[in-house]
């Protein structure tokens, strides 16, 4: 998914995502929780304000933005109903 992300340039010209637009939607960072390098592209692990977690790739020579994991923080896993609820038949 393209995305475009508004960045903080920091004193070395390193970008730092601030923004995340998607489409009419925009997304505060309100944390960078981690940043790499792969030899093209560089990525952030970032928390929004809507409490979601966005991996972000950037291609610094095109100048494009890639979201590329998104997990909202309030999903809930669904798992096995619990037995013993006080509903026994038999």
């Amino acid at each position: 998914m393209n995305v475009y992300v508004e960045c903080y340039a920091g004193y070395m010209g390193e970008e730092t995502p601030r923004v995340i637009r998607l489409g009419a939607r925009h997304v505060q960072v309100v944390e960078v929780v981690d940043r790499w390098l792969a030899p093209d592209h560089r990525y952030f692990k970032v928390r929004g304000d809507d409490d979601a977690v966005y991996i972000l790739r950037h291609d610094p020579l095109r100048s494009a933005w890639e979201l590329t994991v998104f997990e909202h923080l309030r999903t809930k896993k669904v798992g096995p109903k619990k037995a013993g609820n006080g509903d026994q038949r038999g």
